[in-house]
């Protein structure tokens, strides 16, 4: 008889006695045996791949010409009258033989390291951005060279499902139809470098004058460094920031190429970052056509309306908020207020200096009228959007409507308001801080003695308001700039004692935004340049502006009766703005070595900022306007003033003259200004604020001289000089306030109704402090001692 192993004997039999296996009963049944199990995975498996393979061969590869040929552009101004055409696309496409294998690598480097060893989809790329983009972290890549070479060709730049769907059926088609060389040089061809240069020939034309196939491994790692950022990494045109960032990406790149073995580690050693030309403009955007197309162009980009590749391509009409008449009557006031009086061939100091001017409607934010300088094909800066030159005094506004909004208190308690009397002695030490006492001097070491808020801003002195930002807390003052309107990223925009006499460097654009605010009652509404955009003749939707109440109505209100003071008194530096006509309200500025000066001013139904640069022609630099024009010195209320004036009077004319809300019961009783005074002399500085109790200080005779950031002006206590006669005018004029409009798309921003003003032609002013009878006579004396010493500010 045969022997049975352990194990047989052991295990339980799985056959009835027939030798049949049972037939499962209960809930057994229903589960599938791992036979069918297996059979099943198989099928589905087969299936799938067998569908995607019939999905992908029967996918239809889109006309690449019919949606890569890029069109123009049309620009309007707001009554629909063209500005410029633009948008045929720079390129020219050439053979991946005809690039240098240098800026290939690079390309490789920065976007697709294993292009030439991948399929066409990099998955657990995709996975990583998918979860990167589920976090919150924003938008990732995650694309290899094939899945973008087919987005910039077949497919838009939406950020949809639908859409990243087609471009991986494509990207597998094509992939499977053209060699990896070819889909490279389509790459290379069609991506966007910035400057309006489409594909790698035109990019290395627009940034170092050569043909593709002569860059070399610096230069190619700049143009891919482009790719991720075109405009932001454009090192002639950047900020600090993105420069910084620019280079950042450029090293990645070369130690990509490293990584690699496309470059050695001695040549790598040897390579120094690339000198990149100047921009040039495009042909047909000479005079001002040029700035507005390219502030409208940063204004889109800037707000993610559209993408710079996507308006490259064309196709799009945008209407400008920008009003024919009156962007015509701010080049003039420049030709006739600046120009006219300019001879750089016989005086070079002339040809540094370049003017910049924006024009705000305060109740809807829309830019009506933008100087950018002499002409977009000689001077590419944009003077009117450049963030790189102190603001100078202009931003003591902000620093007043800080120490206001807050209800600051002098370092002796007292709430501060426009009586509340300072020391004006030059290089008085700031108290209250921490660590050494910042001491700034006035505008040629002027001593001022005790005089009020109101004096110290109508003659812009420096002593006081250092002072007066440390009474408010310099974080309070920079925090009150970015709500009035100043991004935040505004350069030197710190929390820094100089910080009230203008070292931060916004642009005539941000801080014609920040007086438009306190010109709308504390309500916040970022300018805005385009007033609607279509594609292909369909509607692209528009954000609404976003008004925010940035300070109060009454701190708005009160600044402005402040800032009246610097047109109204005949000693302030403003006082030129007086020929307008109208009431107005706004403060000049001039900056260390006189190398910007700034007038900003507004009427309840305009304001408008004008800043003169000095820019040395050759070199960029930055240098003094001082002796611009012939004149001596320079200051924002010489041809900054001038030109306001001259081109408000025009801008306006036709307009009903409107008064400012009235100031009633301020709490501080009154303005602090008498009536027509100037400042006289004084030599007893007083060692902390107080409650006023005498006249005005004064500064002795003669301007000249600079501050550590900027000096403070000095104004001639005499009427001359102002551009000239007075008068609004009777009758209408195209582009006047009627013709304002609304709102991008139409739609008007919720705050364009200012509840509670009450017009009037003629504000009252509270009374002013007691004169000390020791000082009668001053306002006389300080006039003629600034007549015979000049304007300084």
């Amino acid at each position: 008889m045969p022997r049975t192993s352990r194990s047989e004997r052991s295990a339980p039999s799985s056959k009835s006695p027939s030798g049949k296996r049972p037939r499962r009963t209960g809930p057994r049944r229903l589960i599938p045996g791992w036979r069918v199990t297996v059979a099943g995975l198989v099928t589905s498996l087969l299936l799938g791949t067998g569908g995607f393979v019939l999905a992908v061969s029967l996918v239809q590869v889109p006309d690449a010409h019919a949606a890569a040929t890029a069109q123009s552009n049309t620009w309007l101004y707001q009554d629909g009258s063209v500005i410029a055409r633009t948008g045929q696309t720079n390129r020219q496409n050439v053979a991946l033989d005809k690039v240098s294998p240098a800026a290939q690598h690079a390309a490789l480097a920065a976007e697709d390291r294993d292009f030439y060893h991948e399929g066409a989809v990099n998955v657990p790329g995709l996975l990583r951005a998918a979860v990167k983009t589920a976090k919150g972290e924003g938008t990732q890549g995650g694309s290899t060279i094939t899945q973008q070479y087919v987005k910039n060709t077949y497919l838009s730049q939406q950020q949809s499902v639908g859409r990243k769907v087609k471009e991986l059926f494509i990207a597998l088609k094509v992939d499977a139809t053209e060699t990896k060389d070819d889909v490279l040089a389509g790459y290379l061809n069609t991506s966007y470098y910035g400057r309006g240069a489409y594909g790698i020939q035109a990019g290395a034309q627009a940034y170092f004058g050569v043909d593709a196939a002569a860059l070399d491994p610096a230069q190619g790692a700049y143009l891919a460094t482009l790719l991720n950022a075109p405009s932001a990494y454009d090192v002639a045109t950047a900020t600090a920031t993105g420069k910084q960032n620019a280079m950042n990406r450029w090293n990645y790149v070369l130690d990509g190429m490293v990584k690699e073995n496309w470059l050695s580690a001695d040549e790598r050693a040897a390579v120094a970052f690339p000198e990149v030309k100047e921009p040039q403009a495009a042909p047909g955007l000479s005079g001002q056509a040029g700035y507005l197309v390219n502030a409208a162009t940063d204004y889109l980009v800037s707000h993610q309306i559209l993408s710079e590749a996507a308006l490259a391509k064309g196709g799009y009409t945008v209407k400008l908020s920008i009003d024919p008449a009156r962007e015509q009557d701010l080049s003039d006031a420049v030709q006739s207020r600046l120009t006219a009086d300019l001879k750089p061939g016989s005086r070079p100091k002339d040809a540094a200096a370049q003017a910049g001017a924006v024009s705000v409607d305060p109740k809807t934010g829309a830019v009506l009228a933008l100087y950018g300088g002499t002409d977009y094909t000689k001077h590419f800066v944009d003077n009117a959007t450049r963030r790189d030159y102190q603001a100078g005094s202009t931003f003591k506004a902000i620093a007043l409507a800080a120490a206001l909004d807050s209800n600051a208190r002098t370092q002796s308690g007292q709430t501060i308001g426009p009586r509340t009397v300072y020391d004006g002695t030059s290089g008085r030490k700031v108290r209250g801080g921490t660590g050494t006492p910042y001491a700034a001097p006035n505008e040629g070491g002027k001593d001022y003695g005790q005089i009020t808020l109101q004096q110290a801003t109508d003659w812009s002195v420096n002593s006081v308001f250092t002072q007066l930002a440390q009474d408010t807390g310099l974080e309070k003052v920079r925090d009150t700039g970015v709500a009035l309107g100043l991004p935040a990223g505004t350069p030197s925009l710190g929390a820094q004692p100089s910080l009230p006499l203008g070292v931060a460097t916004p642009s005539v654009l941000d801080m014609a935004g920040v007086y438009a605010t306190l010109d709308n009652g504390g309500r916040q509404i970022t300018p805005w340049l385009v007033q609607s955009l279509e594609h292909e003749g369909r509607p692209v939707a528009l954000p609404a502006p976003q008004v925010n109440q940035a300070v109060s109505e009454q701190t708005a209100n009160r600044v402005t009766a402040m800032l009246r003071g610097v047109v109204d008194d005949p000693g302030g530096t403003g006082f030129r703005a007086q020929a307008l006509g109208r009431p107005a309200a706004g403060k000049t500025g001039t900056t260390d070595d006189q190398k910007s000066v700034w007038f900003v001013g507004y009427t309840p139904e305009l304001v408008t900022a004008v800043a003169l640069f000095g820019q040395d022609p050759a070199t960029g630099a930055q240098v003094s306007l001082s002796g611009t024009g012939g004149t001596d010195g320079a200051a924002g209320g010489q041809y900054p003033a001038q030109i306001w004036t001259a081109y408000m009077k025009a801008a306006l004319k036709g307009t009903p003259v409107t008064g400012f809300p009235v100031v009633a019961g301020q709490a501080d009783g009154g303005s602090g200004r008498g009536a027509g005074s100037t400042p006289s002399a004084s030599a007893s500085p007083s060692p902390a604020p107080s409650t006023p109790a005498a006249g005005s200080g004064a500064p002795t005779a003669g301007t000249g001289g600079t501050g550590p950031s900027d000096p403070s002006e000095q104004g001639s206590g005499t009427g001359s000089g102002q551009p000239g006669g007075q008068g609004s005018g009777s009758t209408g004029r195209p582009g006047g306030a009627s013709s304002t409009p609304a709102g991008p798309a139409g739609s008007a921003p919720a705050a364009t109704q200012r509840p509670g003003r009450t017009p009037s032609t003629a504000p009252a002013q509270p009374s002013p402090p007691a004169p000390d009878p020791a000082q009668q006579g001053g306002a006389a004396a300080g006039a003629a001692a600034n007549a015979a010493a000049g304007d300084g500010g």
